[in-house]
């Protein structure tokens, strides 16, 4: 790291949806038809906290221009991905436009996403994959999914919305020794909002926390400043020292 790199605030990258103008109320209808780029700002607000400097990513962007730039990479929650990614059910799939409705399954996004992940993972760039974002970091390395969580005792899909630590009986306990451990301690109460769940890691990823029901909540890559995490850190009461975790290794990074 040199002198001038300590002073600079790493560059983190944010993925987020893209719908229609119309879908914001209040919007005026003659740009109905256009369309938007949304993020959660919780996300930036945290790591400007973290003293970082969040940047959003549109799908246009060149992701291997981007990796020129790019200090650390955040792929973040949204809607599934879409099963062609990792050999699911595509019945599942409603044919339902994504500009119209961004819960529902978007390829572009996708696309875009596993293209991100993949020159982040090429040029050791420090990546944090949210909810969806650590489903799409193990289809990218060729895992699989759980397409739907039954029913059990610990509730993975909360009915209340942020900010939330989750319910109590939501416990992730990590590791000895991994980036997780570190990071969250031996054991965290989180909050959680998903339904699906990595079922096989890709390749080279590992599973180093879980609730008591066995289901994964944080993976990691061994050796690499890759980690990814099934709850909403932007979206904790506390602060988990996630997006911190981010926003330290792409410092260190450049």
């Amino acid at each position: 790291m040199t002198a001038r790199s300590a002073r600079v605030k790493p560059l983190i990258g944010l993925t987020g949806r893209r719908f229609r103008i119309e879908l914001i109320r209040g919007s005026h209808p003659g740009y109905g038809q256009r369309l938007t780029d949304s993020f959660f700002t919780d996300f930036a607000d945290r790591i400007t906290r973290a003293g970082g400097v969040p940047v959003m990513l549109p799908y246009d962007a060149d992701p291997e221009a981007l990796g020129d730039w790019l200090s650390g990479v955040l792929i973040t929650g949204g809607q599934d991905v879409h099963p062609a990614c990792w050999g699911g059910d595509e019945s599942v799939v409603d044919d339902v436009d994504s500009l119209a409705d961004p819960s529902v399954h978007d390829r572009s996004r996708d696309e875009f996403e596993i293209a991100l992940t993949r020159v982040a993972l090429a040029r050791r760039i420090p990546l944090l994959g949210v909810c969806r974002g650590m489903q799409v970091l193990n289809v990218t390395l060729g895992g699989t999914l759980i397409p739907d969580l039954p029913d059990g005792p610990i509730r993975h899909l909360m009915p209340v919305g942020p900010l939330s630590d989750g319910d109590p009986e939501h416990v992730v306990s990590f590791d000895a020794g991994t980036t997780a451990q570190k990071v969250f301690g031996d054991r965290l109460v989180t909050n959680s909002w998903h339904h699906q769940a990595i079922e096989m890691c890709g390749e080279g990823l590992v599973v180093t926390g879980r609730t008591d029901d066995g289901v994964a909540e944080s993976v990691e890559l061994p050796g690499a400043a890759v980690l990814g995490v099934q709850w909403h850190p932007e979206w904790m009461t506390s602060d988990d020292g996630a997006l911190r975790w981010l926003v330290d290794a792409a410092a260190e990074r450049r």
